[in-house]
């Protein structure tokens, strides 16, 4: 097993792992904070990535987080600054890195999904889930808008219908729910969730890793304009909507 990165925070927080010498384990483990988007997340995630990428026999990344938690978003400090006009999603360098990685990447949701958390998961171009794992676009329970693409993101993952009523409604839903109501998404007990994705990504690490890089462009040039317009009009209504009064109170005491 190597750890990401030099520092005791990313060693810690983010390891990367190899199943085989093509198809990259990358487990987010920030336990202090139940993987918030803590900053030995963001650079583990950044230098994992790198790594990966660098790596020529690489072909296939799949992510996961530990024990029931995948990602977990935002921190209260981090939500605060945005009402405060002091940063934007966008800061998180590490947001659409599932997107923007020229490998496939294929998010291994075993635990909670919860927010950011979630919208980051659904960059990725294969997603699993977990029966007894909530996912939760809590946006709006907070008062503000979604960000993170999760606009773009949650309606073509989970479907129109049901990706938008997760982002107006910001309730917890399980995985169980999700399949029961017919999500395109493959939902397993939480212990199969990751093996699955392993599974997945040696099957497609049989492909030339070219061939793979080449595919991957142009998923996202079919999409590339709309997801730009999607973030563009998602920081356009943060710039509305964090500066409502009641958004800082809730943000403080859903937090607290």
């Amino acid at each position: 097993m190597s750890a990401t990165g030099s520092g005791e925070g990313v060693e810690r927080c983010v390891k990367l792992t190899w199943a085989e010498p093509a198809v990259a384990v990358v487990a987010m483990e920030d336990r202090s904070s139940r993987n918030l988007f803590s900053q030995e997340i963001g650079r583990g995630l950044l230098e994992g990535f790198a790594e990966i990428v660098a790596n020529p026999n690489a072909r296939v990344v799949v992510v996961h987080g530990y024990d029931s938690y995948f990602c977990g978003g935002g921190t209260a400090e981090q939500l605060i600054a945005i009402s405060e006009g002091r940063m934007s999603y966008t800061d998180f360098k590490f947001f659409d890195l599932l997107r923007y990685c020229e490998l496939p990447t294929i998010a291994a949701m075993q635990g909670h999904a919860i927010g950011g958390g979630l919208a980051f998961g659904a960059h990725a171009d294969f997603m699993f889930l977990a029966e007894e794992s909530m996912y939760c676009a809590n946006f709006m329970g907070f008062g503000f808008t979604p960000g993170m693409a999760s606009t773009f993101n949650l309606p073509r993952v989970f479907g129109d219908m049901i990706g938008w009523e997760m982002l107006f409604m910001a309730a917890n839903i399980r995985g169980a729910s999700l399949r029961d109501r017919g999500v395109g998404v493959p939902v397993r007990k939480r212990t199969e969730v990751v093996p699955s994705a392993v599974a997945q990504a040696r099957a497609l690490a049989k492909t030339p890793r070219e061939s793979l890089v080449q595919l991957k462009r142009r998923r996202l040039e079919t999409t590339h304009e709309a997801y730009r317009e999607a973030v563009r009009r998602e920081l356009e209504m943060h710039g509305v909507t964090f500066t409502i009064p009641e958004v800082s109170k809730r943000i403080r005491i859903g937090f607290s």
